[in-house]
């Protein structure tokens, strides 16, 4: 972590004073008086959006010397984001809590840091959340281990993250509404790793192990509050119920359907075990709204989609998600085969701006790649870059999603990404808007005349040269 360099102005040495000042200060049973404040390096917008459940409480401005500060006179304790767009972190808040946050925009996550009043569970989030970062990134090929190999693997990683909570709890002695989260951001990758990992070995090696698993392999999910309403919005619970349902939600009769129509019969599966399941409407919108999402944007049968809206309308209660839920499936419609691709703009590794028309001069494959998942960075450069030789009628043009241009040209010279078209998001909102981008394991395929051949397939489909031939 970053050394602080917070004394700068005598605006900020009072952000300090009130800061410390309220440490020690004695408060009421009823004053929920709270403060937040810090300095971005780097800023690349010129407010700190603070938000609780997606929801923007308050705008605070930068000062001139990229601090800020704000005074809550009521402050409820719980979990909270702030935004320093595109980019977002947790921050949790006791009752009379005084936290500062330092951030470098150019390395927004490893730089993160709070100290004052709170500061020690927020480090610890923060601590915890780079621990499972770096655990996630060298997974790529773990996956191909046999399940004992695995499993010794995954148990050292939570051992260890299991004996770093507990001396934490007892250093910290933090009470039970905050341990709500602790526990979640170190139990909840654990099970992630066991859900995903029948799937994604079964995908990378072609071996089913399911009878291989022991008969209480999945025991774990008893111990799982599914309806609890303080983790609706916190990213380890999400995705965890997002591979949960994936693996639950997966037909193993599959022979008996196309691949189509399997898609659609285990979406609609998924969207009928998250009703039955998840009985808080806040976490069960929030699901539905990820499955809906996800199928969109992986089955481009028209047919099959108006099917499972319909499914999908029958259990949704969030009119909001239902419109960006049919704004996303009128822009897949934008992209299906035959039609052109939408332009956007682009971003050249000496800082001109391009757009898509410009680049794609030939029969092309795009693909996408982001400075936080390395293991995927590299593993798509290097198919990539056996691609080229197999297929040299084909440009391939790697685009990097990251709001942080800075990293991303830092990044470009440590590699010898020979023959590969570089060049950088220049607004992710645009993109993915226009071509549906969510995820960076999305692979468009682009004829010479810039017409679309595959707008939904993936580097590492099995049959994913079938369309270069």
């Amino acid at each position: 972590m970053k050394v602080f360099t917070f004394y700068k102005t005598l605006v900020f040495l009072t952000l300090i004073l009130a800061l410390f000042t309220s440490c020690k200060k004695e408060f009421s049973g009823e004053d929920y008086t709270a403060y937040f404040g810090g300095e971005v390096l780097n800023p690349t917008s010129n407010y700190v959006l603070f938000c609780k459940n997606n929801v923007i409480i308050d705008s605070i401005p930068l000062n001139e010397d990229h601090t800020f500060f704000k005074k809550f006179d009521s402050l409820a304790p719980g979990l909270y984001t702030f935004k320093i767009e595109p980019e977002y972190q947790y921050v949790y808040f006791d009752k009379n809590d005084s936290i500062k946050v330092h951030v470098d925009s150019k390395d927004f996550d490893e730089s993160v840091n709070f100290c004052g009043r709170g500061d020690q569970k927020n480090n610890f989030l923060m601590d915890m959340y780079l621990r499972n970062e770096k655990d996630k990134d060298n997974l790529f090929e773990v996956f191909d281990y046999k399940w004992n190999r695995y499993n010794q693997h995954i148990n050292k990683t939570n051992i260890d993250n299991q004996k770093y909570y507990a001396s934490k709890k007892e250093e910290i002695k933090w009470n039970d509404a905050f341990d709500v989260y602790a526990k979640a951001i170190v139990n909840f990758p654990h099970y992630t790793k066991m859900e995903i990992y029948p799937m994604i070995h079964e995908m990378r090696t072609g071996e089913d192990v399911t009878s291989q698993l022991p008969k209480n392999y999945y025991a774990f999910r008893n111990k799982i509050d599914f309806g609890n309403e303080a983790l609706a919005d916190f990213s380890p619970f999400v995705m965890y119920l997002d591979h949960m349902l994936n693996n639950v939600g997966s037909i193993h009769y599959h022979n008996h359907f196309s691949e189509v129509d399997l898609a659609l019969k285990t979406n609609i599966n998924k969207l009928n075990i998250a009703d039955t399941l998840i009985k808080n409407e806040h976490i069960r919108n929030m699901v539905l709204n990820n499955i809906a999402l996800k199928y969109l944007l992986e089955d481009q049968n028209m047919v099959n989609n108006q099917e499972f809206l319909k499914t999908y309308h029958k259990y949704s209660t969030d009119n909001s998600k239902k419109n960006e839920v049919l704004k996303i499936g009128n822009s897949i419609q934008s992209l299906t085969k035959g039609k052109k691709l939408p332009s956007v703009q682009l971003i050249t590794p000496d800082g001109k701006i391009t757009n898509s028309d410009a680049v794609i001069t030939k029969n092309s494959v795009v693909f996408f790649w982001s400075e936080k998942l390395s293991s995927h960075l590299l593993a798509a450069h290097k198919k990539v870059l056996d691609l080229k030789d197999k297929y040299p009628n084909y440009n391939f043009i790697a685009i990097n999603l990251d709001a942080n241009t800075y990293k991303w040209k830092e990044i470009l010279p440590k590699y010898k990404f020979e023959g590969i078209t570089e060049l950088h998001c220049a607004n992710f909102e645009d993109i993915k808007s226009k071509w549906a981008i969510t995820k960076v394991h999305r692979t468009l395929i682009i004829n010479s005349d810039k017409t679309i051949k595959n707008g939904f397939t993936n580097l590492f489909d099995v049959y994913f040269e079938e369309d270069l031939k």
